[in-house]
């Protein structure tokens, strides 16, 4: 698998990372196991994770797998703090206390004295931006995190972050696909402008871009979960439904799957360092990792912007 360096920094990490947001729900400890090995085994690196994914219990998952299925040296964890979610309700608190605090725990579940990755997990309007910024400098300073970065901010916040860390952002984590592709309206031109790299989050469209769900609803797909229909039914209808067709058709003109062309198109965009996918399964990551991820044809890239121009 292709390596990549994040930005302008000197960490390199591989085009796909693997995202650990179904571990310890729909993903239990034996398949998480076959996914993390399998990825590793074909060159991937980073695993992405948080400390609000299963309330902790994804790191947990992670932190008994090292030593065990792979070496602590062969990957790089990345995870973020200043996000929970209790009762549906989503709480941020990214002050110097909450993220410290954060870090703390997440070290304790993964079972390390440190991370190579470490992000603000979104803006908090209610913190000053130094604070939050303070905490990530003194988590690199003190050897706990080996780079820092910021999640889900925004083009002016991740401005404003770079501008007056003092100390080197290197990424950025935010949704970016062909279903979303407003971070090039402001975020990435703000991304690329700052020297980082950007880290895509749902990169296929939180699934519906592997065209799994043309014409139905898969019985175990996150849509047809009740706790997780809502993630998905956005990019069921609507202006979706003509980009997914389209990739479809580009897929099969090409010879390769519909995965495969969503991915190589993200891949080959500006200031992308890595896409996050989240297999839940071994089937869904034997698909993943046999996707070309080869650039796409010039005609092909620009029927697919053109079907799916961000407005």
């Amino acid at each position: 698998m292709q390596q990549r360096y994040v930005g302008n920094s000197g960490l390199r990490v591989s085009a796909l990372s693997l995202g650990t947001l179904s571990w310890a729900r729909e993903t239990d400890d034996q398949d998480a196991s076959s996914l993390l090995r399998t990825f590793v085994d074909a060159g991937g690196t980073v695993i992405d994770t948080a400390a609000s994914y299963a309330d902790g219990e994804s790191e947990a998952m992670l932190g008994r797998m090292l030593g065990d299925v792979v070496a602590r040296s062969e990957i790089v964890i990345s995870t973020k703090a200043g996000l929970s979610t209790s009762n549906g309700r989503r709480s941020v608190d990214t002050s110097r206390n909450g993220m410290l605090s954060g870090l703390d725990a997440s070290l304790a579940r993964l079972g390390t004295d440190h991370v190579d990755l470490w992000f603000a997990h979104a803006w908090d309007p209610n913190v000053p931006l130094e604070e939050t910024l303070s905490a990530l400098d003194f988590a690199v300073r003190s050897g706990r995190a080996r780079y820092a970065g910021i999640s889900n901010f925004g083009g002016w916040q991740t401005a404003k972050a770079a501008a007056v860390a003092g100390f080197p952002l290197v990424a950025n984590q935010s949704e970016y696909s062909l279903l979303h592709r407003q971070p090039e309206i402001e975020l990435i031109p703000a991304i690329e402008d700052a020297g980082l790299g950007l880290m895509a989050w749902a990169p296929l469209g939180r699934g519906v871009l592997s065209g799994k769900y043309r014409g139905h609803i898969p019985t175990d797909s996150r849509a047809a979960h009740q706790r997780l229909a809502s993630y998905v039914e956005p990019y069921l209808e609507g202006p979706a439904s003509s980009v997914v067709e389209a990739v479809a058709m580009a897929a099969k003109g090409l010879g390769r799957t519909a995965l495969d062309v969503s991915l190589s198109w993200l891949l080959s965009q500006n200031g992308v360092a890595s896409a996050i996918v989240g297999p839940r399964n071994p089937v869904q990551i034997k698909e993943i990792l046999d996707a070309t991820l080869a650039p796409l044809p010039p005609e092909i890239a620009r029927a697919l912007e053109d079907v799916s121009e961000p407005g």
